[in-house]
């Protein structure tokens, strides 16, 4: 089962999207003169609709089961995603692409397998947590070699139809095969699934709040570094290979987050977990705004971000079981959830626009360090987990 969510989520629109665009916009800049700015735009608009619509699949998680929202939007994403290979010189029929992006595919993304997974473990729901989320990490290293191969062999239109043969060819049947949820608690100690808050009294706490808060600035801060991190690179005299080595660093971080800070989560309070975490990006970001740090420091720096990327991830799911319960898991998570969607869909833009603008991202990173601390520091507001009990749940 475990398995099976991985790969759902790794051939899902939470990374094939994000880890695919920044090695599509050159080729696309070169043949429609578009701009970096204008082009990012695109993921602004299916971050947007993907925020706007978690709290929808979310619900609909709940009530008709994680898997079969899962196996619809695995199917719709991949055939959408693979539209791209159409796109003309009119920059509203790209735009027109993500749109379609952004209405199917938020249901292959934690918003539903985190929902089966938080179901199934209990005492090492950390750690399975990190273990699901090993699938983006796990996308992040295969497609930036398989991008940058089938772009030179077939070009960058049918790059995307490479692209889309991983969540039809591999997630989906990989779902299909291994995914179920279970249908009582699955020791004689669990809690029982059904303890939580309702989501009206989750969006009326303050901890709801601070969460949110805290997603939005580190996602702020992440989301376009990861984007236009290529780019970022060629900036600093780095050659495409070099590149797409340094977004394999970022994912072989993003793993060793996601594992190293799900065994974390199980053994301490989490936002003690994620305070130095999410400070270390801030001296990675003003790295990558010094002038020309060469191969091994912008690696390094790749390193950290990545790291506090996949710490981020668990975190969101990790505290929405933890403080809200699982009775409305699906709800109140895909509203979580928004947080990470706006940010990481605004947060390109802004740095395509200040590299538009500047010429350079260095405004930017200088603008992003501050953020992951800010984002540290506002969990260590939460207090105590509390205690959930059926009563709280509503029928």
């Amino acid at each position: 089962m475990l398995l099976g969510c991985l790969a759902g989520n790794a051939t899902g629109a939470s990374p094939v999207p994000y880890n695919t665009i920044g090695f599509m916009m050159p080729h696309m800049a070169r043949e429609f003169g578009w701009s970096f700015g204008a082009m990012s735009l695109g993921i602004t608009i299916f971050g947007v609709l993907a925020s706007a619509l978690a709290p929808v699949f979310g619900g609909w998680a709940d009530r008709f089961g994680a898997r079969r929202v899962a196996i619809a939007s695995l199917l719709l994403f991949g055939l959408s995603f693979a539209a791209f290979a159409l796109v003309g010189p009119s920059l509203w029929s790209f735009y027109a692409v993500w749109v379609l992006v952004g209405l199917v595919g938020i249901g292959s993304t934690p918003v539903t397998f985190s929902r089966i997974v938080n179901l199934w473990f209990v005492t090492h729901r950390g750690l399975a947590l990190g273990l699901m989320l090993l699938g983006s990490s796990l996308a992040a290293l295969v497609l930036p070699p398989l991008v940058t191969w089938a772009i030179g062999a077939h070009g960058w239109r049918m790059a995307h139809v490479v692209v889309a043969g991983l969540p039809l060819l591999v997630g989906l049947p990989l779902v299909l095969a291994l995914v179920r949820e279970p249908r009582a608690p699955v020791a004689a100690d669990a809690p029982i699934p059904a303890a939580g808050v309702r989501p009206a009294e989750a969006f009326r706490d303050r901890r709801f709040w601070t969460i949110f808060a805290s997603i939005f600035l580190v996602a702020l801060a992440y989301g376009g570094a990861h984007i236009h991190m290529p780019e970022i690179a060629r900036l600093n005299g780095l050659t495409p290979p070099e590149a797409a080595r340094v977004m394999q660093v970022l994912a072989l971080a993003i793993l060793a987050g996601r594992v190293v800070t799900g065994y974390l989560l199980d053994r301490f309070w989490a936002p003690a977990v994620c305070l130095p975490i999410l400070c270390l990006p801030a001296a990675a970001a003003l790295t990558l705004a010094g002038t020309s740090p060469g191969f091994a420091a912008i690696a390094g720096a790749a390193f950290l971000l990545g790291f506090a990327a996949g710490a981020e991830s668990d975190l969101i799911a990790y505290l929405a079981s933890r403080y809200f319960g699982m009775a409305h898991y699906g709800r109140i998570y895909g509203a979580l959830y928004m947080a990470f969607g706006l940010s990481s869909a605004i947060s390109p833009a802004l740095y395509g626009r200040v590299r538009d603008l500047a010429g350079t991202y260095e405004p930017m990173l200088i603008a992003a360090s501050g953020l992951f601390v800010l984002g540290a520091l506002l969990l260590l507001t939460l207090g105590r987990y509390p205690v959930l009990r059926p009563a709280e749940a509503a029928a």
